[in-house]
């Protein structure tokens, strides 16, 4: 007879170890250029708005495949669906080490990898289902989360030291080469569900995608939260993405603004560590969103303000703690207010409203630049008011009914 005891396996942290390996190097393709974004525009005889397309590519094509991604994973399961993602990922990421003096070439193949990202993004909260019990589920969402980060604090960070030792290409055939190791951990390791299941029965049976799709989007809670990841992500992607514009009018210089960028997702490794740990010990969502975004804002001014560097380390430090932190807690409790939505179609439309305003906040900050100056202030103003309006938007979320029905 089949065993249906719940058990949690400790083989859940292999597959979590090696789902965060190919996401790690996913999210180093995807920012690789934001620290260097003048030298590699002067590389390859573009304009910086051309560079930042690198990482703007992954948010247009977010928009377009994440729902068929999310099919995908909820129809066919994680070894198929990350699976496609993991292959895309070191195949596009080597064929970029190839074409690295290639500014063209580097875009074709910079999509290529953008494709794979929803494929490994949208399956984060369903890993977390599939594999750990529900007190245990933020940390698990924490740490695929941290993943984005950890990938992002380290091309953010050693990219500029890279183009300084060698040049542009070499530095993409080395982050090339650590996307097809990355993506083979994943292939090797993963496995698709447990021999029995991680929770009780039943808690984990989902609606069909596109049901699921039309659930999530009457759930007043789940409305509230699109709004919320609508400011919070895009600000995110949009600080990030220009963050080299940003402080160089300030006469940083390039390996500055990328400490500082990594600095703020570093801290967010940390951040997406500590609060959804303390969230599942607590079971506790909403006063840990609202804390994190009201931080944050705060955090948004420093970098917006600051004129001595170690107050700039200081305000990204603050902002990158709580609003990365943010990120997994969100997109739990999104999974949460939901069921029976797909935990991968709820996932997906989170990110997928976040790479709308990304685009939106990318070119609107480039759009109203200072043109004698080149300084992004008057746009950062903007984002601080949207990022306080989303601190207030949090307070009128209402704790999920799964979590409060957790039994010690």
């Amino acid at each position: 007879m089949t065993s249906t005891a719940v058990r949690a396996y400790t083989y859940r942290w292999v597959v979590l170890l090696a789902f965060m390996a190919v996401i790690f190097v996913n999210q180093v393709l995807w920012i690789t250029f934001a620290s260097i974004t003048g030298p590699a525009a002067a590389f390859y005889g573009v304009s910086d708005l051309a560079i930042a397309a690198l990482a703007l590519s992954f948010m247009v094509v977010y928009i377009v495949v994440s729902i068929p991604a999310s099919w995908v994973i909820d129809t066919y399961g994680l070894r198929v669906g990350v699976g496609i993602g993991a292959v895309l990922t070191g195949a596009f990421g080597l064929l970029r080490g190839f074409a690295g003096d290639n500014y063209t070439t580097v875009l074709i193949a910079q999509i290529g990898v953008a494709v794979a990202q929803p494929f490994l993004l949208n399956a984060i909260t369903t890993v977390a289902a599939r594999w750990f019990p529900i007190e245990e589920r933020a940390t698990a969402s924490g740490l695929g989360t941290l993943s984005m980060y950890a990938g992002q604090v380290t091309a953010l960070a050693l990219t500029p030291f890279l183009v300084r030792a060698s040049s542009i290409p070499t530095m993409l055939m080395i982050y090339g080469v650590a996307a097809v190791i990355g993506s083979l951990i994943f292939l090797l390791f993963a496995r698709e569900r447990p021999l029995t299941p991680a929770s009780a029965a039943g808690a984990d049976d989902r609606a069909l995608v596109f049901d699921g799709i039309k659930l999530a989007l009457r759930r007043r809670d789940f409305q509230l939260t699109l709004l919320i990841f609508f400011i919070g992500l895009g600000v995110f992607n949009g600080v990030i993405t220009w963050i080299e514009d940003i402080v160089r009018p300030r006469g940083f210089t390039p390996i500055e603004s990328g400490l500082v960028g990594a600095l703020m997702v570093g801290a967010g490794v940390f951040g997406a560590l500590v609060l959804p740990t303390l969230s599942d010990r607590n079971r506790r969502r909403v006063p840990y969103i609202v804390l994190a975004l009201a931080a944050s804002t705060l955090g948004l001014a420093g970098i917006t303000f600051a004129q001595q560097y170690g107050a700039l380390l200081a305000g990204a430090a603050l902002m990158g703690f709580f609003l990365l932190a943010a990120g997994p807690i969100g997109f739990q409790y999104g999974a949460e207010v939901t069921y029976p939505a797909p935990e991968g179609t709820t996932n997906g439309l989170l990110l997928m409203i976040g790479q709308v305003s990304g685009i939106l906040f990318i070119l609107a900050m480039d759009a109203f630049k200072v043109p004698a100056t080149g300084s992004m202030t008057p746009s950062l103003l903007v984002l601080i008011g949207l990022m306080a309006m989303g601190a207030l938007l949090s307070t009128r979320l209402r704790e999920s009914r799964m979590i409060r029905e957790v039994k010690d």
